[in-house]
């Protein structure tokens, strides 16, 4: 159906009226750019060299063929077809549909557990559409539980590479998480973990990870999460200015062991340009020494433990025992997760993890939304 009106080559861009009765100036560099001939028709790779033309670029003629618009460019002798489909698709200033884009659902302690995504390991190994239904469930709560597990330690590592590439980091692939003499790291200890999300003080964090619990019989050990998101439109909402400081003031985050000393210096509430938060980097045990100014210091300081304090209390933390069988998946970039401490002379209490980037996670939706 032909949803163009009428176009009016104008001055500087060619003016589209729809039915509806709404006009779109769409630029002649822009539309020079974006043309579909300025992409490989097989790889859909941009081809046009943007360089190769006068910004002040004109076309010599405009016509509408009511299912397309024809246009004749300066320095040019054939037509360029540009379909009707191609303007209602593509307006200047409206971002492109993404069935990735999934606005979060966030949450609290009021949450019903059984609200909470819970899929099966068998439906996501053998359907796309279950995988799909619990690709998008998750990135929405930011947090799932699968279950059906196989009695099988890479079960866990199967479903994640349903998705895609596992993230290699300077634990591995795959880490256990079990108490371990020698640690490098305090989830190979029994003491309890507050509320973090892994690996701060990389340049980018893992995006979801995956807890397989392969055992989990000692006495205590249970998990413990938190909605980040959730937490810090709470903080924006009571303390602004707490909020501004977490995200625009940089610390510098560590680690380091016998083989690796990976740095950097990030915000703790990460936000893109139009203020929308993107991440929450909190990992008390990864901040290296602050290096603040004097001045810096106290305001800094009243903003990170408040937002501390918010994690650590029960308005926000939902608590779950793992059984053998089960896998948490959760965005480590928003959901907080630690645990409970546990003895290990009462049993065994294993879990089996990784790591699938965001990128990976948002592509594999895309493509099975397809």
């Amino acid at each position: 159906m032909n949803t163009l009106l009428s176009v009016e080559a104008r001055e500087t861009a060619l003016a589209v009226t729809f039915v509806s009765g709404e006009t779109v100036c769409y630029p002649w560099l822009w539309l020079k750019d974006n043309a579909p001939s300025a992409f490989h028709p097989q790889t859909e790779e941009r081809t046009f060299d943007l360089t190769s033309v006068d910004p002040s670029l004109r076309p010599i003629s405009v016509r509408d063929r009511g299912s397309a618009v024809g246009i004749v460019w300066q320095n040019d002798q054939a037509e360029e077809e540009f379909p009707s489909q191609f303007f209602e698709s593509y307006r200047p200033g409206r971002k492109r549909d993404d069935p990735a884009d999934i606005a979060p659902k966030l949450w609290d302690a009021s949450i019903n557990l059984e609200t909470m995504p819970r899929h099966a390991a068998g439906d996501i190994s053998q359907s796309d559409a279950d995988l799909l239904a619990w690709l998008k469930a998750t990135a929405a709560y930011g947090l799932s539980i699968v279950d059906g597990l196989d009695d099988d330690p890479d079960a866990g590592r199967r479903s994640a590479e349903r998705i895609g590439f596992l993230r290699q980091t300077n634990f591995g692939t795959m880490f256990e998480v079990v108490s371990m003499p020698n640690p490098n790291n305090l989830a190979y200890t029994p003491v309890a973990l507050p509320l973090h999300t892994d690996l701060a003080n990389q340049e980018v964090p893992p995006g979801y990870q995956f807890l397989h619990c392969i055992a989990n019989d000692a006495e205590g050990g249970g998990s413990i999460f938190a909605d980040g998101f959730a937490v810090v439109a709470a903080l924006q909402a009571e303390d602004p200015e707490a909020y501004r400081l977490l995200c625009e003031i940089e610390i510098p985050y560590r680690f380091h062991d016998e083989n690796y000393d990976l740095r950097g210096r990030f915000p703790v509430i990460v936000t893109q340009r139009d203020g929308e938060v993107t991440e929450l980097r909190f990992n008390a045990h990864l901040v290296d020494v602050i290096d603040l100014p004097s001045d810096l210091c106290a305001p800094f300081y009243a903003a990170y433990r408040k937002l501390m304090m918010m994690i650590r209390g029960p308005r926000f933390q939902i608590a779950y025992r793992l059984k053998a069988g089960e896998m948490a998946v959760f965005d480590n970039r928003r959901v907080l997760h630690g645990r409970q401490s546990f003895n290990p002379n009462t049993g065994r209490r294993h879990l089996r993890g990784c790591y699938v980037d965001r990128g990976e996670f948002q592509s594999r939706i895309r493509v099975l939304s397809r």
